[in-house]
C-alpha cells in the first residue's frame, strides 16, 4: 500500500514537471510562429517565396531568431515528454495558439475580436480539465521495452498507413493543390508529427534512463529512434514553412494543432497504451477537455481576419483585357486591346492631360 502511494505521488510529480515544461514550450513555440512569419515576409519581399520553393528565408536573421525560439520551445516540449504522457503534453500545445493569436494581433495586424478572446478562454479551460484528469505514465525500464511497443502489429499498421498518406500528399496532392488547399501542407506536418512525437518520446525516455544510471546509448534501437526523429522533424519544418508562407497564421495554427494533436493522442494510445488501467470517467474527462480545447481553436480560427489584401495577387481574378479611353478635343477615342501593356488596367485620360 505504501509503495503504491509513493508510486502515485511520483507520477503526480512527473505530470507536474511535464505540465510546466509544456506550458513554457507553448509560449516559445507560439512566439516562433509570429517571428518566423515576419522573417518569411521580409524574405519574400526581396526574393523567391518559400511557398514557391525558394530558400531565401535562410538568409533572413529574423527567421533564424524564430527558428531558435522554436527550437527552445521544442526542447522544452521534448523534456515534457520525458515526464508526462502524450495525452497530457500534446493538448497543452493549445497555449501556443493563444500566444500566436495575441502576438499576431499586435505584430501582424491580424485582429483578435471578442469571440477570439472566448476561443482563448475555451482553450485554457479545456487544458485545465486535461491536466486534472491526465493519465499516469507507465513505467519503462529500457529502450528494448519501447521497441517492443513500436513493433506491435497495431502500431506498425498505423505507421504504414501514415507513411502512405504522407506520400500521397507529397507526390500527388502538393503539386496540384498545395497552393490552394491548406490541408495538404498541414496534413503532411500533422501525420509526420504524430510519428515524430512517438520517436521523440522514446529518445526522451532513453535519455531519462541514462541520466538515472541505466545507459541506453549502446542499444541499436535508441539510434533508430534518433534517426527517425531527425528525419521527421526536417520534413515537418519544411512543410510548416510552406504552410505559413502560403496561408494566414490564424488559419494554419489552429488547424495544425487540431489535426496534429488528434493524431498524436491516437498514435500514443496505440503505442504506449496511455489509457490502459484508467477509469472511464477519467478518459471521458480528458476527451471532453480536448473537445473544449478544439472548440476554442476553431472559434479562434473562425473569428480571425483573412490575409491582408496587400499579400494577394490583385490581378488574379480580373480579366486580362485592356481598354483605354482618350478624350481629346471633345472626342472620345478607344484604343484596341493591347496585351503588351499592363493587364487589368483601365484608364480615362481627360483633355487636361494633353495640355
Amino acid at each position: 500500500m505504501a509503495r503504491s502511494l509513493v508510486t502515485q505521488e511520483a507520477a503526480v510529480s512527473d505530470n507536474l514537471k511535464g505540465f510546466v515544461l509544456a506550458t513554457a514550450s507553448g509560449a516559445f513555440i507560439g512566439s516562433s510562429f509570429i517571428i518566423k512569419k515576419l522573417g518569411l515576409k521580409r524574405a519574400g519581399a526581396s526574393g523567391s517565396r518559400a511557398s514557391s520553393g525558394g530558400y531565401g528565408y535562410l538568409l533572413e536573421p529574423l527567421w533564424w531568431i524564430g527558428m531558435i525560439t522554436m527550437v527552445v520551445g521544442e526542447l522544452a516540449n521534448f523534456a515534457a515528454y520525458m515526464f508526462a504522457p502524450a495525452a497530457l503534453v500534446t493538448p497543452l500545445g493549445a497555449l501556443s495558439i493563444i500566444v500566436s493569436a495575441v502576438l499576431a494581433h499586435f505584430f501582424l495586424k491580424e485582429k483578435l475580436p471578442r469571440m477570439g478572446v472566448l476561443g482563448c478562454v475555451l482553450c485554457v479551460v479545456g487544458s485545465t480539465v486535461i491536466v486534472l484528469h491526465a493519465p499516469s505514465e507507465h513505467s519503462l525500464s529500457s529502450v528494448d521495452e519501447i521497441w517492443e511497443l513500436a513493433i506491435q502489429p497495431a502500431f506498425l499498421l498505423y505507421t504504414a498507413s501514415a507513411i502512405a498518406v504522407v506520400l500521397v500528399l507529397m507526390l500527388y496532392c502538393e503539386p496540384r493543390y498545395g497552393q490552394t488547399n491548406i490541408m495538404v501542407y498541414v496534413g503532411i506536418c500533422s501525420v509526420i508529427g504524430s510519428l515524430t512525437v512517438m520517436s521523440i518520446k522514446a529518445v526522451g525516455i532513453a535519455i531519462k534512463l541514462t541520466v538515472e544510471g541505466s545507459s541506453q546509448a549502446a542499444n541499436f534501437e535508441t539510434w533508430v529512434f534518433v534517426m527517425v526523429s531527425i528525419s521527421c522533424i526536417i520534413i515537418q519544418l519544411n512543410y510548416l514553412n510552406k504552410a505559413l508562407d502560403t496561408f494566414n497564421t490564424a488559419v494554419v495554427s489552429p488547424i495544425y494543432y487540431a489535426l496534429f494533436t488528434t493524431l498524436t493522442i491516437f498514435a500514443s494510445a496505440i503505442m504506449f497504451k496511455d489509457w490502459s488501467g484508467q477509469s472511464a470517467s477519467s478518459i471521458i474527462s480528458v476527451l471532453c477537455g480536448f473537445i473544449t480545447v478544439l472548440s476554442g481553436t476553431m472559434v479562434l480560427h473562425s473569428t480571425r481576419e483573412p490575409e491582408p489584401a496587400s499579400s494577394i495577387d490583385i490581378y488574379a481574378s480580373v480579366s486580362p483585357q485592356v481598354s483605354m479611353f482618350f478624350n481629346v478635343n471633345g472626342e472620345t477615342w478607344k484604343q484596341k486591346d493591347d496585351h503588351d501593356m499592363f493587364p487589368n488596367f483601365e484608364a480615362i485620360l481627360k483633355q487636361d492631360h494633353f495640355r
